[in-house]
């Protein structure tokens, strides 16, 4: 028996008797004693094995499923450049505390700075960006290594030979072993305050809805949601409502509870800047955002010692002005990038999956959707790149019923190569196509001189014949009222929707007139 069939072996093994299922792997040479391995374990139903060509799309494709699942996905590769490839999906899954299992074929170390082919200094590539790195060349316990959250590192040195086989029934007798999982007490609240809101980023920090809903309840305050689809109560428009300075300072509150991050509003962020008493809760602060500001910090949501009576008037007037922003918003014209989300929003039958990548797409949802629950919700908010958008959504896809996407053509763009392995599962990506990058209209770099080259961006592609050339299922629509009826198609696998809209200027502007209209609203 190989040092390298027992690494890979025992790996493999001890991943399963831990509850892995899902596993990625990307053809090499280097990592064929895993290949090996994974696809004898696969071959006696003991794991599901995605094979993706692409290291990067593999990456985030794992991604992909960590979210859905909840669980650690390994995604494996072969040496050098392969595994530089999964850094972007790394520092996502950093950021956004996702279980994300690096498995890295390598040569052993003594081939290390001596110019041999194929390696580098893999051991230690992803830095402070992992929760936990091992360099292996013999096998180890993996236990340890996965009692966080975040990505994980395995580093494996395979030595010559690589092949090396035997008959032996290696799989026999499979254990279930336990990870220990570290968690903190709840900590205990006594809130005297009346004018108590509470803001939840767009991953919810992994806090359960009805978790939220009820610690809202119980220090009456209403809910602002980054992600609008999980809290049909919350107040609709936020970041519309809040960019009045005026209605920011009628709207102060006493106690402002920020769960998880805000990534996505100025304006709600300028809000929270000015609580004055200011409560964050977010247990990636303990290993990821160590240096988070507030009054008050906490891991996980505390206990309410004594529930705190709704205060009717301050309700009301937060009804009062989302009352008027609902007003503006009418003021989008029928085929706008606002009210395609805001149609798709509000069409998607319950319990479907949605992915909404970053730019304007998710900025779009949260200011013109109207507040629902039933939608499982997705997006990639660590550090909300464009990268690895459709293989992501591929990875979400695989354990949903039925799932939509809604990318950027960008952001589209930038992932084609998913589109070589298009997913089997129902996926609908409705692609918003602006020609080029629509989000930097409405920045305030408008107008500066070379806007177009430097941030517009136009790609000039015809999305469609790219599409084609994949032989994927596509259509070409450019109104709200084809849109509502291809919401309605149901397709067995992969459908793009390219979704032509106006000139980007044209939709900054519809924005502003937006905001225009509310200001004018509400000094009325």
């Amino acid at each position: 028996m190989s040092v390298s069939t027992t690494l890979a072996r025992s790996t493999v093994r001890q991943l399963i008797e831990l509850g892995v299922q899902e596993f990625v792997l990307s053809p090499g040479s280097r990592n064929a004693p895993l290949s090996i391995a994974l696809y004898q374990a696969e071959k006696k139903g003991l794991i599901n094995l995605h094979v993706r060509i692409d290291e990067r799309g593999a990456a985030f494709f794992a991604l992909g499923i960590s979210k859905a699942t909840g669980k650690y996905v390994p995604v494996a590769c072969t040496s050098g450049t392969a595994v530089a490839n999964y850094m972007p999906a790394v520092l996502e899954a950093y950021h956004s505390d996702v279980k994300l299992l690096l498995l890295t074929a390598d040569r052993p170390s003594r081939l290390r700075r001596t110019g041999s082919n194929q390696t580098t200094l893999q051991a230690g590539l992803f830095g402070e960006f992992v929760t936990n790195s091992i360099d292996a060349s013999s096998p180890i316990d993996i236990r340890d290594l996965l009692e966080k959250s975040g990505p994980v590192h395995i580093n494996l040195q395979f030595d010559e030979p690589l092949l090396k086989s035997d008959n032996k029934d290696w799989l026999a007798g499979i254990q279930p072993l336990t990870v220990k999982q570290s968690s903190h007490p709840k900590g205990t609240l006594s809130i005297s305050t009346k004018k108590n809101i509470v803001i939840v980023g767009h991953d919810r920090a992994g806090i359960e809805v009805n978790e939220i809903e009820s610690f809202a309840d119980a220090i009456g305050a209403p809910i602002l949601a980054e992600d609008p689809l999980v809290f049909d109560g919350a107040v609709a428009h936020a970041p519309i409502i809040l960019s009045d300075e005026r209605v920011r300072e009628a709207l102060s509150a006493e106690l402002v509870v920020v769960i998880g991050r805000t990534t996505l509003s100025r304006s709600i962020n300028s809000y929270v800047a000015g609580a004055k008493h200011l409560m964050v809760i977010d247990p990636r602060m303990e290993n990821i955002d160590l240096s988070r500001t507030a009054n008050e910090k906490h891991f996980q949501i505390p206990r309410v010692s004594q529930a705190v009576a709704r205060d009717e008037k301050w309700f009301e007037l937060w009804a009062q002005y989302e009352a008027i922003a609902s007003q503006a918003v009418e003021e989008l014209p029928q085929w706008s990038e606002g009210r395609a989300l805001a149609l798709l929003a509000s069409e998607i039958q319950n319990d479907t999956a949605l992915f909404i990548s970053s730019s304007r797409p998710i900025r779009d949802l949260e200011s013109f959707a109207s507040p629902r629950s039933g939608v499982v919700t997705y997006a990639n908010r660590g550090l909300a790149g464009i990268d690895g958008n459709i293989a992501t959504a591929m990875g979400i896809a695989t354990f949903h019923e039925e799932t939509y996407a809604v990318i950027g053509d960008l952001a589209f763009l930038h992932d084609l190569s998913a589109l070589a392995q298009p997913t089997r599962d129902p996926l609908t990506i409705v692609v918003i196509d602006n020609d080029g990058g629509g989000i930097f209209s409405t920045l305030p770099q408008r107008g500066v001189e070379g806007f177009e080259k430097i941030f517009g961006t136009p790609h000039g592609q015809d999305l469609a014949k790219i599409v084609a050339g994949f032989g994927i299922s596509h259509e070409v629509l450019g109104s709200t009222k084809e849109l509502q009826i291809a919401m309605r198609r149901v397709h067995p696998g992969l459908h793009i929707i390219i979704a032509k809209m106006p000139e980007r200027e044209r939709n900054a502007d519809s924005i502003a007139k937006v905001l225009g209209k509310y200001k004018d609203l509400v000094a009325l």
